[in-house]
């Protein structure tokens, strides 16, 4: 990851007399305000919500439908990742081939993704023949078939891929965290086991498809080189008449993180520690969400954050360290990560509660706020600037109960952030004492001196 700190070079020569010292970094200006691209809304005779927006770049169109999909049932997980899987494997209509063949006509490409909260469907298509392409998914909503064939063999590709991401320590480690977490949240099982998926059958698919990938509560939005008025017309036409008799469901509220022993999970003869640290986070409708977002990028949520130069730069232990805000609908956590060597578990734990004291306790400097801004503001400008990442930060946002006018307006908020709203938001969010810590590896070797930091648990 490349960042904007410290990387301008002073002028090759400077006028003699002028007073004034040569400066690394040129001071920040006034924010600069995010174009808004021509937009248009519209619900539905559905309750489907529909955004369109205009960015003309190429002559394409990016799609991208979220339909709530959150459940408490213990094989809801299964169970989704299975109708992602075989969403697209043929209609009542036309098979899986005739599908793809379809897709193909128009120039189009289609795909479905989930998680705890939605169903995803998202795909590209030429600006010409968006209409057909709304058909098409119109068709897929409402009379996905589920061949049975066609649902076990992607069901033994799932359960095959689900166990090779099972051996993983990155995900095993994560998983741990989530569950220490979470307890019986469904956030805590969000992937699937294997055993489980077996058990999917195609009819089990077309029932969990009727009651839940529903038009009320779901968000289609459409960025590209197109008239926002004319593509919802075009969305009225195919999806206005998308009758659904199931209701979204809430996700039920997320728990109290309530710290203790940090949890050991043994991985015998692991040559390395995957450390995770995590804890209660702010959306970002909250007021004080742009102070936490910089207070995490300086911490370790870039390159030259404070943890990277600590434990990677000055110490060696690890390659990389990091820390992400994880939004979802039921509530926001941050989460720290750091794979480090099994002979300095310990001292990178030390390490990451130091760094984590120091932000919480001490203020950061202008220099690190003004650093850490900059690639906010630069990061969040990239992030739009693709008819791509438009399409999916706008629906991001609409999953969260936000639109554009929050895009438009966050880079001002980030700019008024102070040292002094860092110190406090930090103090509130990433003081060690109100986070949980889990750590997989060969416990047996790590455990005297990760037990002489404070007390553990076996997972």
């Amino acid at each position: 990851m490349t960042t904007t700190a410290n990387t301008a070079q002073p002028a090759a020569s400077e006028p003699r007399g002028s007073g004034t010292p040569p400066s690394l970094v040129p001071p920040l200006g006034p924010p600069t305000r995010m174009r808004q691209p021509a937009m248009a809304a519209r619900t539905l005779a559905s309750h489907l919500r529909v955004i369109a927006a205009r960015r003309p770049n190429v002559p394409l169109v990016e799609v991208r439908l979220r339909v709530p999909f959150a459940s408490t049932a213990p094989l809801h997980p299964a169970r989704a990742s299975l109708l992602c899987e075989t969403l697209l494997c043929g209609t009542a209509q036309r098979g899986e081939a005739e599908l793809a063949e379809a897709l193909q006509s128009l120039g189009a490409s289609l795909w479905v993704s989930g998680d705890a909260d939605w169903l995803l469907i998202g795909g590209t298509v030429l600006r010409d023949r968006l209409a057909d392409l709304l058909e098409l998914i119109a068709e897929v909503l409402a009379y996905a078939a589920y061949p049975a064939r066609e649902v076990a063999g992607e069901r033994d590709r799932l359960r095959e891929r689900l166990s090779i991401a099972r051996s993983q320590p990155a995900v095993l480690a994560y998983e741990a965290l989530r569950r220490r977490m979470f307890g019986d949240h469904p956030y805590a099982r969000q992937l699937p086991e294997p055993d489980a998926v077996s058990k999917v059958s195609a009819a089990q698919l077309r029932r969990l498809h009727a009651d839940r990938v529903v038009a009320a509560g779901s968000v289609l939005v459409l960025v590209g080189d197109l008239s926002p008025s004319g593509a919802l017309d075009s969305a009225e036409a195919a999806l206005g008449g998308w009758r659904t008799r199931g209701n979204p469901r809430e996700t039920p509220p997320l728990p109290p993180i309530t710290p203790g022993p940090t949890v050991l999970v043994p991985r015998p003869d692991s040559v390395q520690s995957s450390i995770r640290v995590g804890g209660a986070a702010l959306r970002r409708d909250d007021p004080a969400y742009p102070a936490f977002e910089l207070a995490n990028l300086v911490f370790a949520g870039y390159f030259s954050s404070r943890l990277v130069e600590n434990i990677r730069e000055d110490k060696g232990y690890t390659y990389g360290a990091r820390s992400w805000i994880d939004h979802g609908v039921a509530g926001s956590t941050v989460v720290v990560d750091a794979d480090v060597a099994t002979e300095v578990t310990a001292p990178a734990l030390l390490e990451i509660s130091y760094e984590l004291g120091r932000i919480a306790s001490l203020p950061v400097s202008q220099s690190e706020l003004d650093d850490a801004r900059q690639y906010a503001l630069g990061t969040l400008t990239r992030s739009t600037a693709t008819q791509a990442g438009l399409a999916s930060t706008l629906s991001t946002l609409a999953g969260a109960g936000l639109d554009a006018e929050w895009l438009r307006e966050h880079p001002a908020r980030l700019a008024r952030v102070t040292v002094e709203d860092v110190a406090e938001v930090a103090q509130r969010i990433l003081a060690p004492s109100r986070l949980v810590t889990v750590v997989l590896g060969d416990t047996g070797v790590v455990e005297p001196s990760v037990s002489a930091l404070g007390p553990v648990e076996h997972a």
